[in-house]
């Protein structure tokens, strides 16, 4: 008995000489599934969704090129078995929304507390930052003497740079 009372999907397809159709319950397929099974397919076929009584949607595939029989009950089944996909994709969604918001939220006051550019450098400039054991700050000419009473640096006398010969 129980498995008389579970939702079935079952899909008779109607072939048409151009068009695949079949009926979608949506208690078992919501909307937002049929919505993003048929985007998918936009590229392949022409894709109707009708309403011709509550709860049912009537689906039509018209493929945009000609196709054989076997063709359009390929094209059927690909799309009930994205239909499938895309419902599980939105069962996934609302069971897992709550945790999305919880780390969507997390992020958002992580990146609200951290320190701004201004804060950064606020905290550097009171930092002792005159201690330099290696002598990093200290120029060249003083710490190897160069530059002490010679307007120039040598040259090197093989050089023919600036002594007009050529």
């Amino acid at each position: 008995m129980a498995e008389q009372d579970a939702q079935e999907a079952r899909f008779e397809f109607s072939l048409g000489a151009d068009h695949i159709s079949f009926e979608a319950d949506e208690t078992v397929y919501p909307l937002e599934a049929l919505y993003g099974a048929g985007y998918l397919f936009i590229e392949k076929c022409f894709v109707y969704l009708s309403r011709p009584r509550p709860q049912i949607v009537d689906v039509r595939l018209t493929p945009r090129a000609p196709a054989a029989p076997g063709e359009l009950e390929a094209l059927a089944g690909e799309f009930a078995n994205e239909l499938l996909s895309q419902a599980l994709r939105l069962r996934l969604s609302l069971a897992t929304g709550r945790i999305r918001e919880f780390y969507t939220v997390a992020a958002l006051q992580a990146a609200a507390s951290a320190p701004s550019v201004d804060e950064l450098l606020a905290e550097l400039e009171s930092q002792e930052l005159l201690e330099d054991p290696l002598e990093i700050m200290v120029p060249w000419e003083e710490k190897h003497g160069a530059g002490q009473g010679e307007a120039e640096p040598k040259r090197d006398p093989d050089s023919s740079e600036g002594s007009g010969q050529q």
